[in-house]
């Protein structure tokens, strides 16, 4: 089966062609500026496509050069937020549009996006199956008391504020490779999953489910990432908010200014270990900072699930860093993990070991493919309506 997969960005839309069967990438791509003007603002002669049903012709176009006569059979959309309504990939009519779109609300930078996608597809093939894969649905296992925040309950039922948990189609992606790596059943990993990029999460694995994850009602809570925040007091807001600051201003400071970007002034983090390697004090400060945000939520949910069968690190950061794993790895002495120096500073694209052999608790790194586990839920989907109908 041949899956178009799409991750649609407000300005922006990325693409895969997948072949699910061979796990091959046929073709992919980035369009970006679509709807942007060069004039600053948004306004001024528009330097991309003028909106997404433009920039799905240059898709289209793209693919057509690779696949010639063989036909796309499914398309794959990565949506952010499922709310609590869906907690499994999705086969996408108009009912289930407008429920993506419902959601926007909770991700206003995210779901606008993605329904934009959606729609352009329906418009371009109207009798195309387009499954959404929600990256908030493996989270939906969080029980009650990891997921409840300790305010009314009316914020709850009337707004749906709540702990959701973001990097999901990752998160469940590693787990199952990890678990390959460690010839256990997915049901027998317990196990801790850093999933470090510029937007960075962890997650409790617990029985091959997660229980418990750093990201909560945005992707703005946990760890600290390149360009947020992470956890800070909520009374920060109201401080700032009292001293005149818009909630625009708020929001683009915790979002956009702050995190390694923040402390060190670059959200790079290969600019950041280069600066701090080279006794620039800001970017070791940076780093100390991140590394010991994480190392704590390690040990918390070492406890979450019991007692962790293995530590994985996933994702830009977590794959390429090995300066930035070995800061974390020195601070969880406690749990007896020890990082082999030599494997550690070793590139590979494929999964592997880190830790020594004395290591309570190996230490993992598993590459991830989001756009391979959105193409192959979307073939199951499809696959399932086929053998329904």
């Amino acid at each position: 089966m041949l899956v178009l997969v799409i991750n649609s960005g407000s300005s922006s839309l990325k693409f895969q062609v997948r072949d699910v069967e061979s796990h091959s990438v046929l073709t992919e791509g980035l369009i970006e500026k679509i709807g942007m003007g060069n004039g600053g603002g948004g306004d001024g002669e528009i330097e991309g496509p003028r909106d997404h049903a433009e920039a799905l012709e240059q898709v289209d176009a793209a693919i057509h050069e690779v696949l010639g006569d063989r036909k796309l059979d499914a398309v794959g959309h990565r949506v952010v937020h499922g709310g609590e309504r869906f907690g499994e990939p999705v086969l996408i009519d108009n009912e289930i549009t407008r429920a993506i779109e419902r959601l926007n609300p909770l991700a206003p930078l995210h779901n606008p996006a993605n329904v934009l996608g959606i729609r352009a597809i329906a418009k371009k093939w109207p009798d195309m199956p387009q499954v959404a894969v929600f990256d908030t649905a493996f989270h939906r296992t969080l029980p009650e008391h990891a997921w409840r925040y300790a305010v009314p309950d009316s914020l709850y039922t009337n707004h749906g504020i709540r702990r959701y948990g973001f990097h999901g189609t990752s998160h469940e992606y590693v787990a199952h490779q990890a678990a390959a790596l460690l010839d256990l059943p997915v049901e027998e990993f317990d196990g801790v999953i850093a999933h470090l990029g510029n937007g960075a999460s962890v997650t409790a694995i617990r029985g091959g489910k997660s229980v418990d994850t750093s990201m909560g009602f945005t992707p703005l809570e946990g760890l600290v990432m390149g360009t947020r925040s992470g956890d800070l007091d909520p009374s920060i807001l109201v401080f700032l908010s009292r001293a005149g600051w818009s909630t625009e201003d708020i929001d683009s400071l915790l979002n956009r200014e702050s995190g390694l970007k923040g402390l060190a002034g670059n959200n790079d983090m290969r600019s950041v270990v280069e600066a701090s390697e080279a006794g620039d004090a800001r970017a070791a400060t940076a780093l100390a900072v991140a590394s010991y945000r994480l190392a704590k939520y390690i040990g918390g949910y070492h406890v979450a699930v019991g007692g962790a069968k293995a530590l994985v690190f996933t994702a830009g950061i977590g794959e390429n860093s090995h300066q930035f794993r070995t800061l974390v790895g020195e601070k969880l002495g406690a749990l007896g993990i020890e990082l082999d120096a030599g494997l550690n500073s070793e590139r590979s694209k494929e999964p592997r070991v880190i830790s020594t052999a004395e290591s309570l608790i190996p230490v993992l790194v598993v590459p991830t493919d989001e756009e391979r586990a959105i193409a192959e839920a979307t073939a199951a989907v499809v696959d399932s309506q086929g053998a329904s109908d």
